[in-house]
């Protein structure tokens, strides 16, 4: 029990306005939970603050709770008047941008873009289930290697443990030179947390590495499930190489042996396979992981590959996952497109991993963008063939054209239900003669084709280091940058331009020479093309620790593509290192 000067001075601290606080305890303010920091404050002190005020919360919602116990009667009454309205999944909203407001009457255009962006709704902590629940599988590499990293890999999947949910099932098993299934899924709540820890902490590191036996592991656990939570996936986390399965002429030769459940190409019936994909959410760490083998499992399987370059930020790179995983909020999201007018036509769709149709002769397009984290976005650029706006009663031509219908399906992430979300027909004007301001070009189409083009760039250039011209990818890396910043959106001082630019100065760095581009430049450009190719966020490099000087220690990442649940829950992991430990 805090004493009443310990309370007072709580209170002290949520008052006193000329206080300087910018991060680390967390305070109640308009019924949300911010983050603070106290300058020129020891991390101890820091912590002290954080329990006074989170135990001053406490009382002040069980004050409210007692003094509006008539008020609840009477929203329990009305929640369950309307308890089939709340319970309906929320839906994605979608908006449209047109490359140009209009295009001439008189004029054809062979390539247009549109860009369609797909946003997922925030959870709804209101509803008794508010996202889907997951069964986690960790892969652990437990090899001779990881013996001086097991301090941190331990606090890393403890972290995970204390965050998943009672209705989240974990399984944690662990190879070497063989696997070993440590844990069965287990909920995480009660005796099902306390056993995953206790597993945790008797973890000790001997052997070899095979990889290929520890996600033949991971995966077995979840084929031989009686009972299913709608989410599965595996997370795998290695520091080294296969040191039982490949060999020097076939060095990923061994991928041929994964289950098709987490490698699709390894199917070996006809047809395409029924069976679900469990996504694979890889990490290497160092400079001596696999890192091709762990971005082509993770792009097989739909999850991504993140390069840890220093395992202090293992707990880090741990919570951004698991961030989003612990948000999904829409199932099985598809994007349609349908032509709106005679002529207009579906030409590409650079979706990255996403993968699209484009069928009745170009009249309609389906992108598969699979399950939404809460609050994240994925766009889309649509190019289309625009023909000369036709001539009306032999006269006048039509003043628009209207050029697609987009919709949006997807499936609650509980419920299940089908939810349809009827987007805006994108239109454009058709004068005769086209104004200064029709010709402004759209600053949301042309950021999206910066990003396709730095992503396409960044791919030929690996491919290029691969066959040992670095040169030859330096000088088109160095072109691909200048071609950005003349671009409209990167002068406007977009944030992802700025991002992208960062990007391919960092890639330059780390291929100015071979043994850099061996020891880091090749795990840094795979998790960047991994992070692009889904539109989701994957830790790479040097993660920004918070300091306690109030600086950054290190900005050498990408976060592009982190969603609201992806940082709260980093922030909580950074919060819970500057905490003194036992």
């Amino acid at each position: 029990m805090l004493s009443v000067l310990t309370l007072s001075t709580s209170i002290a601290l949520l008052t006193v306005p000329s206080m300087e606080i910018s991060n680390v305890p967390f305070a109640a303010q308009n019924g949300k939970m911010c983050l603070f920091k106290l300058q020129e404050m020891s991390p101890i002190f820091n912590v002290q603050v954080q329990c006074m005020l989170m135990y001053l919360l406490t009382i002040h919602h069980q004050f409210k709770l007692r003094r509006n116990t008539s008020q609840m009667m009477k929203y329990s009454q009305m929640s369950l008047q309307m308890n089939s309205l709340s319970s309906r999944p929320q839906a994605i909203t979608v908006k449209t941008f047109t490359e140009y407001p209009a295009v001439s009457a008189s004029e054809s255009v062979s390539k247009f873009g549109v860009l369609a962006r797909v946003r997922a709704p925030p959870l709804d902590n209101t509803l008794p289930h508010h996202r889907a629940p997951i069964d986690v599988v960790t892969v652990l590499d437990v090899s001779g290697s990881m013996a001086s990293k097991l301090i941190l890999l331990k606090r890393a999947v403890n972290f995970i443990i204390q965050n998943l949910g009672p209705s989240d099932r974990l399984s944690i098993v662990t190879f070497s030179s063989s696997a070993r299934r440590m844990l069965p899924l287990r909920r995480m709540s009660g005796s099902g947390r306390e056993d995953a820890t206790s597993v945790v902490d008797s973890i000790s590191a001997i052997g070899g590495t095979n990889i290929v036996a520890g996600l033949k592991k991971g995966v077995q656990v979840l084929e031989e499930r009686r009972q299913h939570n709608s989410v599965s996936t595996i997370i795998l986390l290695s520091d080294g190489c296969d040191t039982l399965s490949h060999n020097a002429q076939n060095r990923l030769g061994y991928l041929k042996s994964l289950p098709a459940s987490i490698f699709p190409s390894n199917n070996t019936s006809r047809g395409e396979s029924k069976q679900p994909t469990f996504p694979v959410y890889t990490f290497g760490f160092g400079s001596d992981h696999d890192s091709s083998a762990m971005h082509a499992i993770s792009e097989a399987s739909h999850g991504t590959f993140s390069f840890i370059e220093s395992i202090n930020i293992l707990q880090d790179a741990f919570a951004r996952c698991i961030g989003g995983l612990v948000s999904i909020v829409a199932r099985h999201v598809q994007l349609k497109v349908k032509s709106a007018s005679p002529g207009v036509q579906i030409l590409s769709i650079p979706s990255g991993r996403h993968k699209n149709k484009i069928f009745d002769q170009g009249h309609q397009a389906v992108i598969d963008i699979g399950d939404m984290y809460a609050e994240e976005e994925k766009e889309f650029l649509v190019f289309l063939s625009i023909p000369v706006s036709p001539v009306v009663d032999g006269e006048e031509r039509l003043a628009n054209t209207s050029l697609v219908d987009v919709s949006c399906f997807h499936k609650g992430s509980v419920s299940m239900d089908t939810v349809q979300v009827e987007g805006e027909r994108v239109q454009i004007r058709r004068p005769p003669t086209l104004s200064p301001i029709d010709q402004v070009l759209c600053l949301e189409v042309d950021r999206q084709r910066n990003r396709l083009l730095v992503t396409e760039t960044i791919a030929k250039t690996q491919r290029m280091a691969e066959m040992g011209d670095l040169k030859g990818a330096q000088a088109l890396l160095a072109k691909q940058l200048s071609n950005l910043l003349t671009t409209a959106s990167s002068r406007a001082g977009d944030d992802l331009c700025n991002q992208l630019e960062a990007e391919l100065k960092e890639t330059r760095e780390r291929m100015e020479t071979r043994e850099l581009y061996e020891r880091s430049g090749r795990a840094y450009v795979l998790s960047g093309m991994s992070s692009h190719s889904w539109q989701r966020a994957a830790t790479r490099g040097h993660y920004t620790a918070i300091s306690s000087e109030g600086g950054n220690s290190d900005t050498r990442t990408t976060t592009s593509y982190e969603t609201p649940s992806m940082t709260s829950m980093v922030l909580k992991s950074q919060i819970l290192n500057l905490a003194p430990r036992e």
